[in-house]
């Protein structure tokens, strides 16, 4: 938000490039001018929403965000690879389910990080979330065993989320 001192000139370190990055690939340049605006508009983009972030997002260990980073991104690559067997074989051997599972995070960032990563990962997708916000329902497209899905979202995602973003 803004220091003692005045308004911080980068209020979010890791979104400035980040979004300088998403810029760059989507122009699919590396030419000075996308550079220059890249840069600019992931200095100005978080600097003017800066009071639509409802909390100050803090980055307690940034060894597991990157592993979970690295993780999720493997779980894309081999849940779109099992998707497309599935669909292969046909539906007859398609279980589909909605397995509720129960959260142990607090902060609206790592909720709302778990459900998009769920929704990213071909196969499952986050459906409800309770109002107490203690349990997401998830459907999965094949989930013979509904608890080993429960175990293998707060296990691979949801454990990774609290360690990055909330206090142990």
């Amino acid at each position: 938000m803004s220091s003692p001192n005045g308004p911080r000139i980068l209020p979010h370190p890791l979104l400035t490039p980040a979004l300088a990055a998403i810029w760059l690939l989507l122009n699919n340049s590396l030419a000075p001018g996308h550079l220059l605006l890249g840069a600019l508009l992931g200095w100005l983009i978080p600097l003017f929403t800066l009071r639509f972030w409802p909390e100050t997002v803090r980055i307690r260990r940034p060894g597991v965000l990157l592993r979970f980073i690295g993780v999720v991104a493997l779980d894309i690559v081999v849940a779109n690879l099992a998707v497309a067997w599935r669909i292969l074989r046909g539906p007859r051997h398609l279980r589909p389910a909605f397995v509720e599972v129960p959260l142990s995070l607090e902060s609206d960032l790592a909720i709302s990080l778990l459900a998009n990563t769920i929704c990213l990962t071909p196969g499952t997708v986050s459906a409800l979330l309770s109002e107490d916000r203690a349990v997401l329902l998830v459907h999965a497209l094949d989930a013979p065993d509904p608890d080993a899905v429960r175990e293998h979202i707060k296990s691979r995602y949801e454990a990774p989320l609290k360690a990055v973003f909330e206090a142990c």
